[in-house]
């Protein structure tokens, strides 16, 4: 039955999945209450399900749809996507890697009760973050439907235009301690395109704010001991998010803006590349140029979450073609640094457009260019996933996100034994001189009227 229901992908999609969801929709009407599952009870399903397929298989997981015959391995459960699909049936997200290192994010769906769910469909949402379908709630009763691509509009496409409310959590797990620890954690603070208002800071040790001045962050640094150990850092946020189009401002402070970062590196290959792809446009305007630069990159990487990702490694983005948004943005600032055209990076959240609450998968970043007396928001990595979208993202990010740093190579005092931070949207913990992972999640609430 599984291999059956793997043979599902887009085409089947349009058809025969939207109407038997409209189908499972109705059901709901009359159901009886179910008790709620729990997010550990989903992913420990899930895990003991692919832990018994794989081996049967001789330490793969089998996955076969029209086009392939996948031997794959499991990476992580997103378990912030958990939802309720109707009466006993629920889903959520996995991330499996194939042996050529593709990753595929696969939609398992469980039936039963919580201590009876068995895995009844397994299909095929994104290739390397591009995907084959989107979802949609229902308003009324809460369950969720699978949308053909084709049929999507932005919002279900990761855009909310105009603007946006919300309430952020940022939440950190201080792990067990035995000596000191320092942490720092980046604070969102307001500009002309997000109002933001503490609204309630939990914090562990001995802490203070910090500015970075480079790049006008505000920084919270705790100090932390054995006392501290298993505490949890909540900071709860209000806000009110502007969508961003292109800005006027100030000319860019070439010390800054087109300058080298440890792994944000300009000139060597990175001009012949940029040179490369502008061929007669190097004699164009700054804006013409970076929009060259945006399609080289779009045409030429590709979204995967796969081996030394997500350091915004320029080398690295080079090298593979491949990575997260901070290796797509990285590449394409030091590209642009290049040959002169002044250029950011920003990180902190993308807010899901298609849903108003719950857990948020990671960070997100971003970057600016400078061009014609304003800066220009680009998102490359979201422009690669939804091609239909690459005209909005050159010059736009959605109202839906909040920013929570700029910059990189950020320096503070005090600040960590290794040096400047690469870039800060998860805190960085240090332990006895050396960074150390803390866990981190991140959450919101819409806000009804939004």
């Amino acid at each position: 039955m599984i291999n059956k229901h793997l043979n599902w992908l887009l085409a089947s999609c349009i058809g025969a999945l939207f109407f038997s969801c409209q189908t499972e929709a109705k059901k709901e009407e009359t159901a009886i209450p179910q008790k709620k599952v729990s997010i550990a009870e989903i992913e420990l399903g899930i895990k003991d399900f692919i832990a018994a397929k794989t081996a049967e298989s001789n330490g793969i997981f089998p996955v076969k749809d029209e086009n392939h015959d996948l031997k794959m391995k499991l990476v992580r459960v997103h378990t912030e996507y958990l939802s309720n699909l109707g009466p006993k049936r629920h889903f959520a997200c996995v991330d499996l890697v194939d042996e050529s290192g593709d990753v595929y994010d696969v939609d398992f769906f469980m039936e039963g009760e919580p201590e009876k769910m068995t895995v009844t469909e397994t299909t095929v949402h994104k290739l390397n973050g591009k995907p084959f379908y989107s979802w949609k709630q229902n308003k009324e009763d809460k369950t969720w439907y699978r949308v053909p691509l084709e049929q999507s509009n932005n919002s279900l496409l990761g855009v909310v235009e105009g603007k946006d409310s919300f309430e952020f959590y940022y939440s950190v797990q201080v792990p067990a301690l035995t000596g000191p620890a320092k942490m720092w954690i980046p604070i969102a603070e307001s500009d002309d395109f997000q109002e933001v208002k503490v609204l309630e800071m939990k914090v562990a040790g001995k802490s203070k704010n910090l500015d970075e001045k480079v790049n006008d962050n505000t920084i919270l640094y705790l100090e932390l001991g054995p006392e501290d150990s298993g505490k949890s850092i909540e900071i709860s946020y209000a806000v009110n998010r502007k969508e961003k189009g292109p800005y006027e401002g100030i000319t860019p402070d070439p010390k800054v803006y087109l300058a080298s970062n440890i792994l944000m590196p300009k000139g060597g290959r990175f001009e012949e590349i940029a040179k490369e792809a502008l061929g007669p446009k190097i004699r164009d305007s700054h804006l013409i140029q970076a929009r060259a630069l945006y399609d080289y990159i779009i045409d030429n990487m590709r979204y995967m979450k796969f081996g030394d990702f997500g350091r915004g490694d320029s080398n690295y983005a080079c090298d593979t073609k491949t990575g997260n948004c901070t290796e797509f943005h990285s590449f394409f600032i030091s590209l642009a640094r290049s040959v002169d055209i002044p250029s950011r990076f920003a990180i902190g959240a993308s807010i899901p457009s298609d849903r108003n609450e719950g857990g948020i998968d990671g960070y997100h970043c971003w970057a600016e260019f400078y061009a014609d007396g304003k800066w220009w928001p680009v998102d490359i990595s979201e422009a690669n996933k939804y091609t239909a979208l690459a005209t909005y993202y050159f010059g736009r990010h959605p109202a839906n996100r909040i920013e929570l740093s700029r910059g990189r190579d950020l320096q503070v005092s005090p600040g960590p034994a290794s040096g400047p931070i690469n870039f800060l949207a998860y805190p960085y913990l240090e332990i006895d001189g050396k960074e150390v992972k803390a866990q981190s999640t991140f959450s919101f609430q819409r806000k009804a009227d939004s």
